[in-house]
């Protein structure tokens, strides 16, 4: 057996026993634990204490302000149950909270243009979820496991010349 060669732990073991102390650190002085690791990004606030994101969604933008709060959820002036009056819609917008656990945490005022209802709740879905990561940078990796902030990329393809439709063809006529 060579004088460094490791077969098992007990080896391991003997090898370190030989090892100095760096000359820094005193002999008889307790190891501290490292600190915890700090979040990779930092907390991005404006003058109000709110964080702002951009979400986007098909033909749709909103522009989503979120602050600590009771829970309410305005979406260009309106409630959220006026506004997206359908409750798949509202499941859609609070899925970031959910995930995260901190329903009733944050007020979300939303202002959203383009495109329809889905759309729209899909771009809210997005501006919540890149909002939270900015207030709390330590839910991001909670947030993006969860595909939300990424943009869904789905458009509705243009329509082609030659076609009734952006695939359809035009009814065939042998005579």
């Amino acid at each position: 057996m060579a004088e460094n060669e490791v077969n098992d732990l007990a080896d391991l073991k003997d090898l370190t026993q030989g090892t100095e102390i760096a000359a820094d650190a005193a002999p008889d002085a307790p190891v501290t634990p490292a600190a915890p690791p700090a979040p990779l990004r930092e907390q991005e606030l404006d003058a109000q204490g709110r964080a702002y994101a951009t979400g986007r969604r098909k033909d749709a933008t909103a522009r989503v302000w979120i602050k600590p709060g009771s829970g309410k959820i305005v979406v260009n002036g309106r409630d959220q149950e006026v506004y997206f009056a359908r409750p798949t819609l509202r499941l859609v917008i609070n899925q970031p909270f959910g995930v995260t656990q901190r329903e009733g945490q944050y007020d979300v005022f939303a202002t959203v243009k383009g495109g329809g209802l889905s759309g729209q709740a899909g771009a809210v879905k997005h501006g919540i979820a890149q909002a939270l990561s900015r207030f709390e940078p330590a839910l991001r990796s909670t947030v993006k496991a969860e595909g939300f902030l990424t943009r869904d990329s789905r458009v509705v393809e243009r329509k082609k010349y030659g076609r009734a439709k952006a695939r359809k063809s035009f009814q065939f006529s042998k005579r």
